[in-house]
């Protein structure tokens, strides 16, 4: 519950510091703008305060790893959901205005995940899982989005330590196996879900795993 409001609350602060000229920027999700990916922040912000007011009385049916589904193929942006994105982030013209919407609905996302008791229930995409277990999940949507988030910016702060470690850690689970010593943990995440490309070296340092990876979990990486 602590790693998702640190995790959290680095990645809005990091949206905090952009400057105007850095929204029309290319994210780390191939057809995405730096705004096209903040917008995407505003609609996890309201699915996490859905969620968690969504009950259950189900047995749960994941856990934060099982919650990712692995896809063989990059998403081709072709989703409505992808498609609605980008326009609804260009309907918000100013920067500031994005900016103010996500720090209103993820500040009240960030509070309702401090109040809720880890071990409730709760329903989310037809699947039931504990309330903890669902926010050690957007760990990895943090993180992951954080290094999107900076990957044209190189002087923006980068994700906490200890949201790189635990997203590691939740990849490994869902490859099998575990990344080289010698990758750093961001390096694991980059090459892990196909933000990077692993060198010749990196690739022979991987193993039987480079041919599991990359994993896509979410939107297609550059």
């Amino acid at each position: 519950m602590d790693l998702f409001s640190h995790s959290w609350t680095a990645l809005r602060a990091a949206v905090a510091a952009l400057r105007d000229a850095d929204f029309d920027r290319p994210s780390g999700c191939t057809g995405w703008l730096v705004r096209d990916l903040v917008c995407h922040l505003v609609i996890d912000a309201q699915d996490v305060l859905i969620t968690l007011v969504t009950p259950a009385e189900t047995e749960p049916t994941r856990d934060a790893v099982t919650y990712w589904d692995v896809a063989a193929t990059p998403p081709t942006g072709d989703d409505p959901l992808d498609a609605l994105t980008v326009r609804l982030a260009a309907a918000y013209q100013e920067p500031w205005l994005l900016k103010f919407h996500l720090d209103d609905l993820g500040s009240a996302a960030g509070r309702a995940a401090g109040l809720a008791d880890p071990d409730r229930r709760v329903g989310t995409r037809g699947e039931v899982l504990t309330a903890g277990e669902y926010l050690s999940a957007y760990v990895l949507e943090w993180t992951l989005h954080h290094l999107d988030l900076i990957a044209r910016l190189p002087d923006a702060a980068e994700p906490p330590a200890e949201g790189l470690a635990r997203s590691r850690a939740m990849l490994e689970k869902l490859a099998g196996a575990a990344f080289p010593a010698s990758f750093s943990d961001k390096d694991a995440l980059l090459v892990g879900t196909g933000r990077r490309t692993p060198t010749g070296a990196e690739r022979a340092e991987l193993g039987a795993l480079a041919g599991k990876l990359p994993l896509y979990l979410g939107c297609s990486p550059e």
